[in-house]
């Protein structure tokens, strides 16, 4: 009896043990869900410009399933870890300790139980094709008879339903394809498309660049060309009128197109190396509708390269932030190549429209575009490989994610 009694109560404390260690087990999960949660939390504010121990604060109250015996310990950069000292990085530490009935029998101080998370903003992905926008609206349009490959992923941050918009007959091999607002799945995305809606909103790659200066600059001469003339080479500077309807060549260097438009002809021809094109205004603070807009025609050709470092390093054109959206053609940068035409280099219209139409064979190595708004049509292949140009900007998607 004195046996049997014995291994009673030993199996009584076996299995007492174990329902606890289940319920152990129950709590780290739940812990580490919370800590998972809280540093997430904090990361995604972080991204956004808002206050991280407040947002992680919040993540914690609203799910808090435990009694935490310490202080929950929230670290933005994190004191260890792989992310050490990264402030764009997010780690929380929680503990809780609730004593058990069976345990509490055999053990003399309460067991802590201890989990922490790292959450980080990151970059990842290789991108081309940036819609600023941050509007109820679609940020990429590609429809019509449109082929776009891209050899690289696509991103709007537009908060409609459809941020990104392919329809018609067009063809896209893009990916991954990301946006702030939703997606629809279409049959004109082809294989290996990856779709990543509700994503966070991407930066503009480009907001390092200065703003535009032409004051204390002569901008009386035109860059000017008439159809069937062969113009001699123009030098870099400030230009009052750019209409190129004929030859020439430009040198490398910045050309400013103060309160004109850059328009070129369908029988132009010109060629530049090392070359950015801005378009400005000198009264762009006071009547930013003076701000002009670029205009390719389809039949020119053109062979066009950014500079390869400098201020401009890989930035072909670039229109003044100050540049108003009118919401119509005024307001709408037109590029259209054909196969004897070559870009390399950004198309930089943050505040406006670029509408974009290649043919096949145009000739685009590492062409980047981060505007307002994309719309392509016709068929645009853009090669996205700038191993030649290793110091010029690489787009590279924001995203959160638990690294530890």
């Amino acid at each position: 009896m004195i046996l049997a009694a014995a291994g009673l109560a030993v199996l009584v404390g076996a299995t007492g043990l174990a329902t606890d260690t289940v319920q152990w087990s129950l709590w780290r999960h739940q812990l580490q869900r919370q800590a998972d949660s809280a540093a997430l939390a904090g990361a995604y504010a972080d991204a956004q410009g808002k206050n991280v121990a407040a947002s992680a604060t919040a993540d914690l109250t609203r799910n808090n399933k435990l009694t935490f015996s310490s202080a929950p310990v929230i670290e933005n950069a994190p004191t260890v870890g792989a992310y050490a000292g990264n402030m764009n990085a997010v780690r929380v530490v929680l503990q809780t300790s609730t004593r058990l009935p069976f345990s509490g029998l055999f053990m003399a101080a309460t067991p802590v139980i201890s989990t922490e998370a790292t959450a980080a903003v990151v970059q990842n992905g290789d991108y081309c094709v940036i819609a600023l926008a941050r509007t109820n609206s679609t940020g990429i349009t590609m429809s019509g008879n449109a082929t776009v490959n891209m050899g690289c992923g696509m991103a709007s941050n537009t908060t409609s339903n459809n941020a990104v918009y392919a329809g018609g007959s067009s063809n896209i091999y893009a990916t991954p394809i990301a946006a702030v607002g939703g997606l629809a799945w279409s049959s004109n995305y082809q294989n290996g498309t990856t779709l990543q809606p509700y994503s966070l909103p991407q930066p503009d790659p480009y907001s390092g660049l200065p703003q535009p200066d032409i004051s204390g600059m002569k901008c009386n001469a035109k860059l000017d060309v008439s159809p069937n003339t062969v113009a001699p080479a123009a030098s870099a500077g400030c230009y009052g009128s750019a209409k190129i309807q004929g030859t020439i060549t430009l040198n490398p260097g910045v050309y400013y197109i103060d309160s004109a438009n850059f328009s070129v002809g369908s029988q132009a021809t010109i060629t530049g190396t090392g070359v950015t094109i801005i378009l400005t205004s000198a009264n762009a603070a006071t009547q930013p509708s003076q701000i002009g807009t670029v205009s390719i025609n389809g039949g020119a050709t053109l062979n066009l390269s950014a500079p390869s470092d400098g201020t401009y390093a890989g930035v072909l054109f670039y229109q003044d932030r100050r540049a108003l959206d009118s919401g119509n053609a005024n307001s709408i940068n037109t590029i259209n190549g054909n196969a004897s035409s070559a870009f390399t280099g950004a198309f930089y219209f943050p505040s406006q429209e670029l509408d974009f139409s290649g043919t096949a064979g145009m000739n685009t190595k590492c062409v980047k575009m981060v505007s307002k708004r994309v719309t392509f049509i016709g068929n645009s292949t853009i090669a996205n490989d700038c191993s030649d140009h290793p110091d010029w900007t690489k787009i590279r998607a924001v995203q959160v994610r638990l690294v530890g």
